[in-house]
């Protein structure tokens, strides 16, 4: 409780912190020029950090399968594969990867490559804090949407004003704030409010007052 009390205060003071005037609104956020070539720009898909681990999927092969920590040193060894460079690289460009390296014994391997835990920079997360089910950092992934976001911490709790929730984007002077309809979105299944994030973006959700 203690936690969750904290978390939202955190939260209504960083809101209040942007007054009316600053803060736009999510049709604005949605037609911002820049969202299309940052988000063509930004990184598309999570880039794979030391200390993440993984879980590598070799298909008919489950022997070859396993999970693995990514070094400090940025490698990774699997059955089969050694002192492979991970760091850096997207799950899809490891797959590929190692992909390569398995084809020498493995006829046309195929493989998956799930980051299980990430320990990636704030600017390759989507941070969520307030009243959420769940408030966690997620590592950011090409085409993610707030409603993709919102499934993936559980929703809204019932003391949730999501309908005065603030997405923040950017740092310092070029940082903005994005009013979210997160009730409409949620409650009512208005897909209009749905609009797309970048990595380093922070979802603020307050605690209604009544």
């Amino acid at each position: 409780m203690f936690i969750r009390s904290l978390a939202a205060a955190i939260c209504a003071m960083a809101i209040a912190g942007c007054s009316s005037g600053d803060v736009l609104s999510s049709e604005q956020l949605r037609a911002t020029p820049e969202t299309a070539s940052a988000a063509a720009t930004a990184s598309p898909d999570y880039l794979i950090g030391p200390l993440d681990q993984l879980e590598v999927f070799v298909w008919r092969a489950p022997e070859l399968s396993t999970k693995v920590t990514v070094r400090p040193d940025g490698r990774i060894s699997t059955p089969l594969v050694e002192d492979m460079v991970a760091a850096g690289k997207t799950p899809t460009r490891l797959a590929k990867d190692l992909e390569n390296s398995l084809s020498q014994y493995v006829k046309s391997p195929q493989v998956s490559v799930i980051v299980s835990n990430f320990t990636s920079t704030f600017d390759q997360q989507v941070r969520v804090l307030g009243e959420a089910q769940k408030p966690i950092a997620l590592p950011y992934q090409s085409g993610m949407t707030v409603l993709d976001v919102m499934v993936a911490v559980g929703g809204l709790t019932e003391f949730a004003a999501g309908n005065k929730s603030v997405l923040i984007r950017g740092k310092g002077e070029e940082r903005q704030s994005y009013r979210l309809r997160l009730d409409d979105l949620l409650r009512k299944g208005n897909i209009s409010a749905n609009v797309p994030v970048l990595p380093g973006d922070v979802i603020l959700i307050p605690e209604s007052m009544f």
